[in-house]
């Protein structure tokens, strides 16, 4: 049994990339930075953090799904920005998904992102319900 499972999420994840979306480690999930492209590579809400920051909640949510988990499972984000305008109102999105209990949350400002016109890249971890044991007859690992 591998130390750890890629967690894709709903949409394929594309062959050229040398990273995974996410990985499972026993009930722990990583979340990689992801910015607001969308499948074909585009940027979704150019120039409008409070989109690009729902549309990367957006996608954490298809792979907390995918993992058996939900925002009430998120623990840590750490968020990327290149600009400070307008970022006062991604609290409002961050309410949207996390209700009433929040994660903790690191916030750092860069001078530029990978992906170009992406204005904020967030990543996280979430502790997820323990996955159930194996059914009878079958042994793990």
């Amino acid at each position: 049994m591998p130390a750890y499972e890629v967690i894709t999420g709903p949409s394929p994840w594309p062959a050229r990339y040398t990273f995974s979306p996410a990985v499972r480690a026993g009930n722990l999930l990583f979340i990689s930075g992801m910015t607001a492209g969308d499948e074909s590579g585009k940027i979704v809400g150019p120039g409008d953090i409070v989109a690009q920051t729902r549309y990367i909640f957006e996608k954490f949510a298809g792979l907390l799904a995918a993992a058996g988990g939900g925002f009430e499972h998120i623990v840590q984000t750490t968020e990327y920005v290149t600009t400070t305008s307008n970022y006062g109102k991604t609290a409002e999105v961050r309410r949207e998904f996390f209700k009433e209990r929040f994660p903790t949350a690191t916030g750092v400002i860069v001078a530029g992102l990978l992906r170009e016109g992406a204005l904020i890249e967030i990543s996280a971890i979430a502790v997820l319900p323990e996955l159930p044991p194996p059914p009878s007859g079958e042994r793990a690992g």
